[in-house]
């Protein structure tokens, strides 16, 4: 089954109160789930990060084969493609993380979006940022 992932990370603060959201598709492109949760305090990348992995995470519990990720977080999309090197020590354990999970899929690919192109997700991450307060 080929699914499409929209993942976001938020925080309030860079650090601050970070949440996450991702939303994921069917194949029709009816929404087979979509969650907002809060991380504590974190970076907007690891925010970013921690989206991707538990979206993916959540693709694999569902029987997905095929995940189309949608962000807008072109760092992590370069870094996951190849384009950009990975720096912060977390980032790169977070990264090899999203690296191996995304082997145990048939396909993965990753596309960058502008933040109107990942609404949904991005009002779940919002939302659990302001869940902490």
């Amino acid at each position: 089954m080929r699914v499409r992932l929209y993942t976001d990370g938020a925080c309030s603060g860079n650090p601050g109160p970070a949440g996450i959201g991702y939303v994921i598709l069917g194949p029709d492109g009816t929404e087979l789930q979509a969650v907002g949760a809060a991380i504590g305090r974190a970076t907007n990348n690891i925010a970013e990060y921690t989206a991707h992995l538990r979206g993916l995470a959540a693709c694999r519990e569902l029987g997905a084969s095929t995940v189309d990720v949608v962000s807008d977080s072109e760092l992590m999309v370069r870094q996951l493609t190849g384009r950009y090197r990975v720096k912060d020590a977390k980032l790169a354990e977070l990264h090899a993380e999203a690296l191996r999970l995304a082997r145990e899929f048939e396909k993965v690919t990753w596309e960058h979006t502008l933040r109107g192109g990942n609404s949904r997700a991005d009002g779940l991450a919002a939302g659990a940022i302001r869940s902490q307060r």
